[in-house]
C-alpha cells in the first residue's frame, strides 16, 4: 500500500496482517501459509494497529528533561543556529547540555539538519557563513572562570587564546580577571606565537576595553590593554555586544575545557593547570581537525612557515615544534 513505511526487516504487509487478524484458521496453518513464525502470527492476531511500531525505546537514556528538550528545539527553530553555537548559548541555563546530547535531541525531533530548515546554503540568510581565509596572526581571546577548589582561598581565571588560521591554542591561569592580567596575557601571547600577531579579538569586558564605560559608545584607546596592543602594532577588535557566537571559535574550545573539569577532580590549581597544559599540548600537536584538512595545528604552522616565512619572527626556531606523539595519546 502507498504511503506505508515498513521496518527494513518486516516480513509482512498491511494486507497480510489484516488477513491474519480476520482469519479463523489455526496459527499453525497461517504460519505455514505465509511462511512465518508462530510468534509473528500471534503478535498480529492481538495487536490493534497494523502499522509497525517505532524503534524508539519507551524510556530514553538521556540526562535532558522534557523541558530541556523543548527549550533546545524552540531555540533551534527560532534562532536557526548550528549545534556548536546552540551548545554554548544554552550551557549557562542547562548545565548538562553538550554537543552530543543536543544533536540526539534534535535528531529525535526531526530538526538535526539545519540546511533543511533554512533552505539551500546559497539562498538562506541564516546559512552558516565560512570564515574568510586569514593568515596566521588573527587571535581570538576569552576568559573562563575556573571552579573554586577545596582549600583554595579564591577562584581563578583561565585566559584562553586560539589563532583563527592555525587553531594554535595558548592558556594561562590568572588570579584576577582585570586589565593587568589581560596585559600580562597579551605579553605571553606575543612570546608564545611563532608569528607576529596582527589582530586580536576580545569581548567587551572591562579587563579588555573601556568601551561602554562612563556612557561611552566607543573605546577611548587609553585602556591598558589597548595601549599594549598599540605598542606592539596589534589591531584590537571587539565583538558585537551580546553575541558570543562572534567569538565562537574560542567559546567552543572553552567547551572542551568544561568537559575536562566535569570529568576530573583536581586537588589544587597547580594540579589543574598541569592537566590543562597537557591537554593543550596534545591539542596543538596531535589533534587532527577536519577544518584543518585532518591536520594538527602545529602541522598548519609548519606549512605557513614554508609558504610565508615573512609572517614569522626572525628569531623563531621551528625545531621546537618537533615533538613525538605520547604513547598514551
Amino acid at each position: 500500500m502507498g504511503g506505508i513505511t515498513y521496518h527494513s526487516n518486516a516480513r509482512t504487509t498491511i494486507q497480510i496482517r489484516r488477513d491474519i487478524q480476520q482469519s479463523n484458521e489455526s496459527m499453525e496453518s497461517l504460519a505455514e501459509r505465509y511462511n512465518l513464525n508462530k510468534n509473528t502470527i500471534l503478535k498480529w492476531k492481538h495487536r490493534d494497529e497494523l502499522t509497525d511500531k517505532s524503534c524508539r525505546p519507551e524510556r530514553l537514556r538521556t540526562v535532558l528533561s522534557e523541558l530541556d528538550e523543548w527549550i533546545i528545539c524552540e531555540v533551534r527553530k527560532t534562532a536557526l543556529i548550528n549545534i556548536d553555537d546552540l551548545s554554548e548559548l544554552l550551557k549557562p541555563f542547562i548545565p548538562v547540555v553538550n554537543r552530543y546530547n543536543i544533536y540526539k535531541c534534535l535528531k529525535r525531533h526531526g530538526i538535526a539538519q539545519l540546511d533543511k530548515m533554512t533552505g539551500s546554503k546559497e539562498n538562506s540568510k541564516y546559512a552558516h557563513k565560512e570564515f574568510k581565509i586569514y593568515e596566521p596572526g588573527y587571535v581570538h581571546v576569552d576568559i573562563k572562570i575556573m571552579p573554586k577548589l577545596k582549600g583554595e582561598p579564591e577562584k581563578k581565571y583561565l585566559f584562553v587564546s586560539i589563532d583563527r588560521a592555525t587553531r594554535l591554542v595558548y592558556v594561562s591561569l590568572k588570579d584576577k580577571k582585570d586589565a593587568i592580567s589581560a596585559k600580562e596575557f597579551l605579553d605571553e601571547l606575543i612570546r608564545f606565537y611563532p608569528y607576529r600577531i596582527e589582530k586580536i579579538l576580545t569581548d567587551n569586558g572591562k579587563e579588555f576595553t573601556d568601551r561602554f564605560c562612563r556612557n561611552r559608545k566607543e573605546a577611548s584607546g587609553n585602556h591598558i590593554f589597548d595601549k599594549e596592543c598599540t605598542v606592539n602594532t596589534i589591531q584590537h577588535r571587539l565583538t558585537k555586544p551580546y553575541t558570543p557566537q562572534t567569538n565562537g571559535m574560542v567559546e567552543r574550545f572553552n567547551g572542551r575545557i568544561e568537559e575536562i573539569l566535569d570529568k576530573n577532580k583536581f586537588k589544587d590549581y597547580n594540579h589543574l593547570i598541569v592537566a590543562l597544559e597537557g591537554y593543550v599540548k596534545c591539542y596543538n600537536y596531535f589533534n587532527k581537525q577536519k577544518v584543518l584538512g585532518y591536520k594538527a595545528p602545529v602541522d598548519i604552522v609548519k606549512e605557513w612557515y614554508v609558504k610565508k616565512r615573512e609572517l614569522f619572527k626572525d628569531e623563531v626556531d621551528m625545531s621546537t615544534y618537533n615533538v613525538s606523539q605520547p604513547d598514551n595519546y
